[in-house]
């Protein structure tokens, strides 16, 4: 055999080999994407609100619009989490909920922690069997995720309350229980954290001191309530912001290759459900990947501003109001604009543009300002797209803080305010804006509802609660004033960036 022919066989050996090993590592490849894709549960996306908030409008076509990610952190004890948070099998509650919004520059991002105790409205929420509740007045906000007693939360219902509280249009949720937060702790070799004193309570044993924790350590470091401060969901918040913060930090130091994500998401996906928009290992590495600009200093977590309202938690206006118009706008929390949004493209509509051609203002004597934060619930009852969202958007023009929308009925003529005795003067009050709306006395209700019939005629061109502003015929909401010129104190209060001193803050009381 010549030099050349001999050359040509190693040739063809090298590139049948270099085939063989790309075809066996493609192949580990995609079975290890299968196996990571199989793992991960996903949500029915048909327990998702009908009316929703806008979605954000780029400044121009094609570019990046803020994207919200909620975060739910299940206490479930059911598939072997009792081994981890001990009590008996049953359904979970949403004990921790942060709403993180990314900004459009992908430069920044604030995570917004929800007490558990806070005091909401739930609005309609899909049961198993289909049918849909009724909204509901001052309840627990850790309450949406038991609607049904599913084993595996409602996942749905508590993003449908928190598009209803915010204004925001929640792009992605994400549920972990127990299982997950150990394992992905594990995956990452550990996360450094602060105890701010010993804690020997309720079953979980904590020493003094930074450390670095994983498995069921850091499952304890998070859940625990007891031992530390007054005892309250407001201080396990902080640790919770503290500790998200030292996982970030350990992760970016690690670096967002594939090498380092894999593991993660292998660890996650055993103990995660999504919604259906994250359903896959990639569309997960793909989201963090897109994180990975984002500086440690340019992370805030904030807690809403809150008081307390006897053993339960109220917001606190206006501050609250403004923290969630600042991220509607997608300005930082200090206001600023990261000039990727339209402006105002998201804002609440203004009174001018959102008052329907029946809307005049109303005659009746003026309300409280706690009559003003009554809950208030409005119903499509035609089935027209958009039209609880004009409804709405006139009722909180006239300055009612606490409007949510229910679920589309359709078969509607007539528009009806039902009501709580309570809340008649609201009720007549609405009445002004709603001409020929027939009033109807429901006691229990804990608020009113507008269910609009075929009678209401909004004004043509008004924005609504759930259309693309910027789409034909359908302006962008104009924002509803000038903003404060300083951060309000309940924003600033209850704010930490994440490269703050981990030991720093970590309890309230």
């Amino acid at each position: 055999m010549s030099a050349s022919s001999r050359r040509r066989r190693v040739v063809r050996t090298v590139i049948g080999l270099a085939a063989v090993l790309v075809l066996t590592v493609a192949g580990a490849g995609a079975w290890f994407y299968h196996r990571l894709d199989t793992n991960i549960t996903t949500f029915d996306a048909g327990g998702v609100a009908t009316e929703r908030p806008p979605a954000p409008v780029p400044v121009t076509p094609g570019a990046s619009v803020p994207v919200n990610v909620l975060l739910l952190g299940s206490d479930t004890r059911n598939d072997g989490n009792a081994d981890l948070g001990g009590g008996d099998e049953g359904v979970g509650h949403s004990d921790t909920a942060i709403l993180l919004h990314i900004y459009a520059d992908r430069k920044h991002a604030v995570g917004v922690s929800i007490p558990r105790d806070t005091l909401v409205t739930i609005p309609a929420c899909r049961l198993p069997n289909g049918d849909w509740t009724k909204p509901k007045a001052n309840q627990m906000f850790n309450e949406a995720f038991t609607i049904g007693a599913s084993a595996n939360g409602n996942p749905a219902c508590t993003q449908n309350t928190v598009e209803a509280l915010t204004g925001l249009r929640v792009d992605h949720t994400i549920v972990v229980d127990f299982k997950g937060v150990s394992a992905m702790t594990e995956a990452i070799n550990g996360v450094d954290v602060c105890v701010p004193n010993d804690v020997n309570s309720h079953n979980i044993k904590l020493k003094k001191g930074p450390q670095k924790i994983s498995g069921p350590p850091a499952v304890d470091y998070l859940r625990a309530r007891y031992g530390f401060g007054d005892n309250s969901d407001i201080g396990r918040m902080k640790r919770q912001q503290a500790f998200l913060s030292s996982m970030i930090r350990k992760i970016q130091g690690q670096g967002f290759s594939l090498p380092t994500l894999l593991p993660l998401a292998d660890a996650a996906t055993k103990s995660l459900t999504v919604d259906e928009g994250l359903g896959t290992a990639m569309k997960l590495v793909d989201f963090a990947q897109s994180l990975q600009q984002i500086k440690l200093s340019d992370i805030t977590f904030v807690t809403t501003p809150w008081r307390y309202a006897g053993d339960r938690v109220a917001l606190v206006h206006p501050d609250v109001d403004t923290l969630w118009r600042l991220l509607r706008e997608d300005r930082t929390l200090d206001g600023q604009s990261t000039g990727q949004v339209a402006d105002g493209a998201t804002a609440t509509p203004s009174p001018s543009a959102s008052a329907g051609a029946q809307t005049p203002a109303p005659t009746a004597t003026p309300l409280s300002a706690e009559q003003l934060a009554a809950p208030v619930t409005v119903i499509n009852g035609v089935g027209t797209d958009g039209l609880a969202g004009r409804g709405s958007a006139a009722i909180r023009a006239q300055g009612f803080q606490n409007v949510s929308l229910g679920q589309t009925t359709g078969g509607r003529l007539r528009t009806e305010i039902a009501y709580d005795p309570p809340f008649k003067a609201v009720a007549d009050q609405l009445a002004a804006l709603f001409p020929g709306a027939r009033l109807t006395e429901e006691p229990g209700s804990e608020g009113v509802t507008v269910t609009l019939g075929r009678d209401y005629r909004p004004a043509a061109g008004a924005p609504t609660a759930d259309a693309t502003p910027g789409a034909p015929g359908t302006p962008a909401a104009a924002p509803t004033g000038p903003l404060p010129s300083a951060m309000p104190s309940g924003i600033a209060e209850n704010s930490r960036t994440a490269d703050t001193d981990p030991c720093a803050n970590l309890t309230f009381g």
